[in-house]
């Protein structure tokens, strides 16, 4: 412990991570330098400041990091049409290597000898904080106090904000019984009755979407510009990444759409539930694969989807600092270098439904596939050799083992 002078911690501004500011400062003895970022879970940052004064700490670090974590990270793994387990679309694991990457920037910058996190033993997000950190800065130190103290309950851990002096909010109304994490792309819920696999949410759980039996009774149409596989514009308006995240989330909500609730494998080894909602996501990804499927050839497309999979787990793993990732990544963009285009789409009651798609690059060709006639464009005959040699093994082996 004596080795540690000075410390980056992850700062929400909550109790928690106040807790851990205070728990720093007493066990190791050191500096702390506290880095709180907007990355677009809706809440003012600003007060964390004022609260990491009051603990004595001076080098306070308080960025908006939204355009950086929706262009550099969340547009990316859109161009894979990344999804962890077919359903769970990585809201919280791609925020974690952004937080890692300045963590460790903002170590450097101050002669920080370690960096901490306030993620929990049992959860994903501690191995993700960590491998990234490590991966851009291979000799940091992390403490990770979930794994060192012994305020192991809440009622301990509210006990040592009193004794130390560490202000509990009151909140009026009722507190939320789950436990949440939000950025531009989701919000999650875990804990509460939806720890139970088999209890429905209930639905003032829910914050950002209305349920889709209560969404307009009018379908909401979106025209949805890309470039190079990312949206640069919305009904013609162009706009920054984050500014195209922060309206899909907005229109998506009010039409009921982006909600999920799954059990995942988690990578330290459990099964956990979890409900998201993930407005702009959802819409993102069905506008991208409709994109895609008019630019993108047949081969090169089954080969994105084999390989997503894997690209998803990296992510959700914590190994987007991986050369795998990286390398799997150099592919991911060649292949987007024609995905421009515009895609139309109908948002009602929770559904998201693709009405059109147009593009200068499209492979689709009318003369060929119509079901007219197509003026010689396409020869028939040439089917009947392509299904006997398609057939020729199968024919073989019907033989043999009759």
């Amino acid at each position: 412990m004596s080795d540690i002078k000075k410390v980056v911690l992850a700062y929400s501004g909550g109790l928690d991570t106040s807790i851990i500011a205070k728990w720093l400062q007493e066990e190791y003895q050191c500096e702390v330098v506290t880095f709180t970022a907007d990355i677009g879970q809706g809440e003012e940052i600003e007060p964390a400041r004022a609260k990491a004064q009051a603990m004595g700490i001076k080098e306070i670090y308080i960025e908006d990091l939204r355009e950086e974590f929706a262009r550099d990270f969340v547009f990316p793994m859109m161009r894979a049409n990344a999804i962890y387990e077919g359903e769970y679309r990585l809201g919280t694991s791609i925020a974690r290597p952004l937080i890692s990457k300045r963590l460790v920037e903002i170590a450097q910058e101050t002669g920080a000898d370690a960096i901490s996190h306030g993620a929990t033993g049992k959860g994903n997000d501690q191995v993700r904080f960590e491998l990234n950190a490590y991966a851009l800065m291979p000799d940091v130190q992390v403490i990770a106090p979930w794994r060192e103290w012994d305020l192991m309950s809440r009622e301990k851990l509210m006990a040592y904000a009193e004794e130390h002096g560490i202000a509990i909010e009151k909140k009026k109304g009722k507190k939320s019984p789950y436990s949440m994490d939000a950025n531009l792309l989701h919000i999650s819920y875990e804990g509460g009755i939806i720890e139970d696999p088999a209890n429905e949410p209930e639905e003032d759980m829910w914050l950002w979407t209305v349920s889709p039996e209560q969404a307009p009774d009018n379908p909401t149409y979106l025209d949805i510009s890309f470039e190079r596989g990312d949206i640069t514009a919305i009904n013609g308006e162009a706009m920054s990444p984050a500014t195209v995240m922060e309206y899909l989330n907005k229109v998506g909500g009010e039409n009921g759409i982006g909600r999920d609730d799954l059990v995942e494998n988690r990578f330290v080894g459990m099964k956990a539930r979890g409900c998201y909602e993930t407005p702009a996501g959802t819409i993102m990804l069905k506008a991208h694969r409709a994109m895609e499927s008019i630019t993108l050839d047949r081969n090169a497309a089954h080969l994105k989807d084999e390989l997503m999979p894997k690209y998803a787990e990296m992510i959700y793993n914590g190994f987007w600092f991986a050369p795998e990732r990286e390398m799997l990544q150099a592919m991911i963009d060649k292949s987007q270098e024609f995905v421009t285009g515009d895609v139309r789409l109908k948002l009602y009651k929770g559904n998201v439904v693709v009405v059109g798609r147009t593009s200068e690059y499209s492979l689709f060709d009318e003369d060929i596939a119509t079901f007219e006639d197509d003026g010689g464009a396409y020869d028939h005959k040439d089917a009947e050799g392509f299904i006997k040699l398609n057939a020729l093994r199968l024919k073989t082996s019907a033989k043999k083992r009759g």
